[in-house]
């Protein structure tokens, strides 16, 4: 890997996060400016650059040329879009378990837009029009069903080999980010609907919840072939993770809006099938209104780690109010992926320190905003020095 010194080492990290087996430190994943661009952040993007890049860093500098002109240069030049990473990786140094990984994705969701839905893309977001119309009876709607022939399928995969072609084994290439279940039917007929539906006529929705899961793995299949390293890893999206073999992070936003047993009756089945026929993989849990879900998550064996947003607003992953969530994760014999951000530099090494002291080290990944290369040292060796093998307090009661 063109932009990492301790490849290796970090997929071995990552292969013990999985297990709860991680020796030495916790995953950090450390993106640091190098020196010699450190005067133009003073912490802040460079005001003649781009917007942030997402959940990778921040382009400084970027020249005039690479600049995108309108979002089809944003999102869809493979060429354009391995350049500016190329730009941003020369400019970074990949610390820790942080590793150069190109995103790919057309915005969180795109299984929508292969069953049917159009595209939008803006500056800062992208979106799913609905195309099942609120008027429609699901039993009138075609059955949702993999077709190789469709319009933004085509375009992705061409995007995705593309990629893959310029970057070769210099950068990891990322799975877009899928969805799966009720999210993917939310963007296919709208939010407000939908949640009726569930209502209304639960066994149509199962029943398309189940339609859903048999193409999502039709789509994954084909974006593993073209993006699998040579011992059959990947890594995932904007999550900045790794493992070797099949990888997935999997979600379901919707189930805030719905009921413990609505969950139980349209989701559970479905996302216990797709770890099944994944190797790794991540939940993402999205916000209070789905942690009422938490219990029946943790049942399922094959979900790995979970990864908690509390919300766009509040307070990051290491406040002391989540230990109720965490504590049924790491009770459940699972990992935690946690995002740092609160506060400064000196307040995140004191919280994850909190985290590490309770969990211990062997199944904790912190993501930390990109810092300077002084930072980025001070961190990892006071993580070392401080961090390395703990057991901790709340995992020592279980092991008694």
């Amino acid at each position: 890997m063109l932009y990492k010194e301790n490849w290796e080492e970090t997929r071995k990290k990552f292969e013990g996060y999985w297990h709860q087996k991680n020796t030495g430190r916790p995953l950090l994943r450390v993106i640091a400016r190098r020196p010699e661009i450190e005067h133009l952040s003073d912490g802040q993007p460079h005001e003649g650059g781009n917007e942030e890049v997402f959940c990778q860093g921040l382009y400084y500098d970027l020249p005039e040329d690479l600049k995108w002109k309108d979002m089809e240069d944003k999102y869809r030049d493979p060429e354009r879009v391995v350049a500016r990473y190329r730009d941003f990786c020369e400019k970074h140094l990949f610390l820790a378990e942080a590793f150069p990984n190109l995103e790919t994705a057309f915005g969180p969701g795109s299984t929508a837009a292969y069953l049917g839905s159009e595209i939008g893309f803006k500056e800062d977001t992208v979106w799913f029009e609905p195309c099942i119309d609120e008027d429609d009876e699901w039993e009138d709607v075609p059955e949702l069903k993999f077709d190789p022939e469709n319009k933004w399928l085509k375009i992705h995969l061409d995007f995705v080999k593309r990629v893959k072609e310029l970057v070769g084994d210099d950068v990891s290439v990322d799975m877009p980010d899928l969805m799966e279940n009720i999210d993917v039917l939310s963007s296919l007929r709208g939010a407000q609907q939908l949640m009726m539906d569930t209502i209304e006529d639960p066994d149509e929705i199962r029943e398309r919840v189940d339609q859903v899961t048999k193409a999502y793995f039709e789509y994954y299949d084909r974006f593993y072939d073209l993006i699998r390293d040579a011992n059959g890893g990947n890594s995932y999206s904007c999550f900045q993770i790794w493992a070797p073999g099949r990888l997935a992070k999997l979600q379901c936003d919707a189930s805030a809006m719905i009921g413990q047993d609505a969950f139980r009756e349209l989701v559970l089945d479905s996302l216990k099938e797709q770890t099944e026929k994944l190797d790794y993989v991540l939940y993402h849990l999205d916000g209070p209104g789905a942690v009422k879900h938490l219990d029946a998550l943790m049942e399922i064996e094959g979900i790995n780690a979970l990864q908690w947003t509390p919300g766009d607003t509040g307070p990051d992953g290491t406040w002391e109010e989540w230990y109720g969530i965490y504590d049924k994760v790491v009770t459940a014999g699972k990992s935690l992926w946690i995002k740092v951000y609160s506060g400064g530099f000196e307040d995140w090494i004191r919280n994850m320190e909190r985290i590490v002291k309770r969990y211990g080290s062997a199944r904790l990944f912190f993501f930390l905003p990109e810092m300077s290369y002084e930072q980025a040292v001070t961190l990892i060796e006071y993580a070392e020095k401080n961090w390395s093998d703990v057991e901790g307090s709340f995992t020592a009661q279980l092991h008694k």
